[in-house]
């Protein structure tokens, strides 16, 4: 590697870290924690409430303290990586969540659950920014950052579907409670891991006073987007609530937008993001992540609403998905990364992801696993890892090493809020089209069991008219992708970010969770 490539990744020529293998495995099992907790709590949830008496208007705070805290704060997350230092800013949100799922464990009141998982939400914004931007800076081989994040998007796509199955085992054979504790050893070995093997590159360190319009402005705009969302979905999108809260939103991200272009050393530097290449896979990566959750929530329901599958079973339905995953994103994307552009890989692995769902639009009541929910679940979890593994790389690629960590929350951040936007939007729409077709159908039913009949076949309605939605949302992710990403193959083209305009000897195709 050339002197100015390395130091455009912020290495030092031929100082390439002997443990960063080793530090690759701390890394991935954090980020298996942070992904895991966005599933693994939803199949516990009935319990849970059950237990602690949580009324159902305030069982969504379970999952919404959590996206409020863990969204809202991922910038500044990634800005206290780069100041810090990620190794520590990544023990301390090891820590931080490890006593914060402690906590959540030991509830003994709801008001306590939720103060928990607002806990886990401000170590998680803290965590999962610092675990990538330790990768982006730790591996700058073009054929051995292939393989890390091959590793890293494999894991950041598939630890949702994990978490199901994990979820479902944990609740039936021993108790809620251990969806929680679970975390624990999990972080306790991550951050000790870490602490002992974990050594960042010098020189990569952003030391300028922190921003603070910059931190109050991004903080309050993405809590607002994502209430807003949230809110959305159980109060409708015609509430006065929400419709202030998305107004708040547009006006305070403006006003972000504004400040940082403005500051002397900004929250976001502009840089980071009005890159064509980084911008394309926010923007797609945001755009996939809501047809994703889509998925995850609407074949849940079908599976143990319509064909009555009990969470362990739901969970191991969910694994053809996670082993198309691992398959798209460790031998399909890292295998071509290096070779091809990156929308060479990502605008076809989408078109899968979305030809996957499409056969999930053919679901009715009583459809065959093996026949409609196997082949599609394959196609899709093949898709959207060989589309993730190019992401999550080029995400970061080519930024100045003091901004590692706030582009690295940027790919978190765009999952994020399409994760909210996502859950919402498709909800609602299911619930409008389920509503509809049963005011349609219910008056020919002539007894009780008919009724019933036509309840279930209008939830499947609902269901497959939202996921002709997420169809919509996965050929958008594509064409967003062939229209704005223009990365090379390695050494082909110079990835723009860094002030210098060096050429990146790395200029491959990355992607992100």
């Amino acid at each position: 590697m050339s002197e100015t490539a390395a130091k455009a990744t912020g290495s030092t020529p031929g100082a390439a870290d002997s443990n960063r293998w080793k530090a690759l495995v701390f890394i991935a099992l954090a980020q298996l924690m942070v992904v895991l907790d966005a599933t693994i709590v939803n199949i516990a949830l009935p319990s849970a409430q059950a237990d602690l008496g949580i009324s159902d208007g305030n069982r969504q705070w379970v999952v919404t303290a959590y996206a409020l805290a863990f969204g809202g704060l991922l910038l500044f997350g990634g800005r206290i990586a780069d100041l810090w230092g990620r190794k520590r800013a990544f023990v301390i949100g090891l820590t931080g969540f490890a006593a914060a799922s402690a906590l959540g464990g030991a509830a003994t009141t709801g008001a306590m659950m939720f103060g928990a998982r607002a806990l886990q939400g401000v170590f998680g914004a803290m965590l999962a920014p610092a675990a990538l931007s330790l990768l982006a800076v730790m591996f700058t081989d073009a054929k051995e950052r292939a393989k890390a994040f091959g590793i890293y998007g494999a894991i950041a796509g598939g630890g949702g579907a994990v978490g199901f199955i994990l979820g479902g085992v944990l609740t039936e054979y021993l108790d809620w409670r251990w969806t929680f504790f679970v975390n624990i050893p999990f972080a306790i070995v991550a951050a000790l891991g870490a602490y002992f093997v974990i050594r960042e590159p010098e020189g990569g360190r952003n030391r300028n006073p922190l921003d603070i319009p910059g931190v109050l402005l991004s903080t309050l705009g993405l809590v607002s987007l994502v209430y807003g969302f949230t809110r959305a979905e159980s109060d409708g999108w015609g509430d006065s609530l929400t419709v202030g809260l998305f107004v708040a939103s547009a006006v305070l991200l403006l006003a972000f937008v504004v400040t940082e272009a403005k500051v002397k050393a900004p929250l976001l530097p502009l840089r980071v993001v009005t890159d064509r290449n980084r911008g394309g896979i926010y923007l797609s990566l945001g755009i996939a992540i809501i047809a994703m959750f889509g998925t995850f929530l609407f074949l849940t329901y079908y599976l143990q609403v319509i064909n009555g599958y009990s969470p362990i079973k739901t969970g191991f339905a969910f694994l053809p998905m996670i082993a198309g995953m691992m398959i798209g994103s460790t031998q399909i994307g890292a295998r071509l990364m290096t070779r091809v552009p990156a929308r060479a890989l990502m605008g076809p692995g989408f078109l899968v992801a979305a030809v996957g769902m499409l056969l999930m639009t053919q679901l009715e009541i009583g459809s065959s696993y093996a026949s409609t929910i196997l082949p599609s679940m394959l196609l899709l979890g093949l898709g959207m890892g060989t589309a993730f593994m190019p992401a999550m790389s080029l995400a970061t690629l080519g930024v100045e090493p003091r901004d590692a960590g706030v582009a690295s929350a940027m790919v978190n951040t765009s999952q994020q809020v399409g994760g909210a936007i996502g859950t919402a939007l498709l909800n609602t729409i299911a619930a409008s089209a389920t509503t509809a077709y049963i005011k349609d159908h219910i008056g020919s039913a002539t007894s009780k069991s008919q009724a019933q009949l036509v309840q279930m076949q209008g939830a499947v309605h609902g269901y497959t008219n939202a996921i002709w939605i997420a169809v919509g949302m996965l050929v958008l992710a594509a064409v967003v992708v062939v229209t704005l990403v223009n990365a090379g193959r390695p050494g082909s083209t110079a990835v723009a970010g860094s002030e210098e305009g060096v050429e990146d000897e790395l200029a491959v195709p990355v992607v992100a969770h």
